[in-house]
């Protein structure tokens, strides 16, 4: 969705000390520079975008966009950055994101819109949850003459001058890694080395484990190495009554290790229930050993999706409700009428050469 109220601002005006001092926003990842990454973010929901940068200006500039230099030069932070976009943009709102964060959902703006409009506040920050992300953030227009005399005053911390006007959260504990930064070779590095993420879904008794135990072989004879991480509903247990480390456990270990030589397993006991959050349980995975996660349950987490479909349930597609579904499984594809690519259940090699390409697989 398009907002018509909001100007995209892209802050790409940093030194990148951390990068050796190449200019961050033309360090390419996946095929394109992040500065692109960025403005993919920006460009179909916003109504302008500008660019925010004090050097490789012909460069910005080459890619059609505004480019927008700080109003007071010597690299003095991001939050100069927003004054400078403050002061450009011609639209009531301005929404902010770093050129150094290629994750972003592309719904960050409407998740930033969403949030003001609940709260009614000035600013809107993004959360992961457990902390603001104070550089991907929604800020009124008519702050600017406040920011630039806070700036004029010497401050320079966003999170102080964000708490002086007065501010609330955009949630964005969802989208697992939305506020990964490159600021250095081992970030980017990391980054692509990330394994992708895959969601399967579906309503129930649509047949998602069968799919999978003929698609996980299929992918392991193609050489990716895969995690599955599943919710499950209620109380479960991966151990028994009589076991030694389901006695130890019950007599007051939280935490339950075990392990043979072909295995070992960690139990958690949470002290108080707690809904599970995709991204701490991606945290427990050896992420540098796998080259894909396939997420089955979390249906309201923001990551790739594939949809699983029998119009013999009676029960609704998903994917106009989703838009993080990017393909559709189903076992009556000619009565699926979408944009989207429509496979075949029944065909396991179909499935596998769309989860192939969504990987950017090469196979040997």
């Amino acid at each position: 969705m398009r907002h018509e109220q909001v100007t995209g601002v892209v802050l790409a005006g940093g030194m990148a000390r951390r990068m050796g001092g190449t200019d961050k926003g033309w360090v390419e990842l996946e095929g394109k520079p992040l500065i692109q990454h960025a403005i993919a973010v920006l460009e179909p929901e916003v109504a302008h975008v500008l660019v925010n940068a004090n050097r490789s200006l012909e460069a910005y500039r080459s890619l059609g966009f505004p480019v927008i230099t700080d109003i007071q030069g010597d690299y003095q932070g991001p939050l100069m950055g927003m004054a400078t976009g403050l002061k450009h943009a011609t639209t009531p709102w301005v929404a902010f994101v770093p050129c150094d964060s290629p994750r972003l959902p592309a719904n960050t703006v409407s998740r930033l819109v969403t949030a003001q409009a609940h709260s009614g506040q000035p600013i809107i920050v993004a959360s992961d949850g457990k902390r603001i992300q104070p550089v991907v953030t929604l800020i009124r227009r008519d702050l600017c003459d406040h920011l630039l005399s806070a700036l004029a005053s010497g401050e320079r911390k966003i999170d102080r001058w964000f708490a002086e006007v007065g501010f609330a959260e955009a949630d964005f504990s969802d989208c697992v890694d939305a506020f990964v930064n490159v600021n250095r070779q081992d970030d980017l590095n990391a980054l692509i080395a990330m394994p992708r993420l895959l969601g399967i879904s579906a309503w129930s008794g649509t047949g998602k484990t069968t799919l999978l135990k003929k698609l996980i072989p299929a992918l392991n004879e193609q050489g990716v190495r895969l995690a599955v991480i599943k919710h499950a509903h209620h109380k479960f247990d991966v151990d028994h009554p009589g076991k030694d480390s389901y006695e130890l456990r019950k007599a007051g270990a939280h935490q339950m290790l075990i392990a043979s030589d072909q295995r070992w397993a960690l139990m958690v006991d949470k002290v108080e229930p707690q809904e599970p959050q995709l991204c701490d349980l991606i945290s427990k995975l050896d992420l540098a050993q796998l080259d894909l996660v396939l997420v089955e349950g979390f249906k309201r987490e923001s990551i790739p999706k594939l949809e699983l479909h029998r119009p013999s349930l009676g029960k609704p597609l998903i994917y106009p409700e989703d838009e993080n579904i990017i393909a559709i499984a189903t076992d009556s594809p000619d009565h699926i009428i979408t944009d989207l690519p429509v496979l075949d259940m029944a065909d396991i090699e179909a499935v596998l050469a769309f989860v192939l390409n969504y990987m950017d697989w090469q196979c040997d």
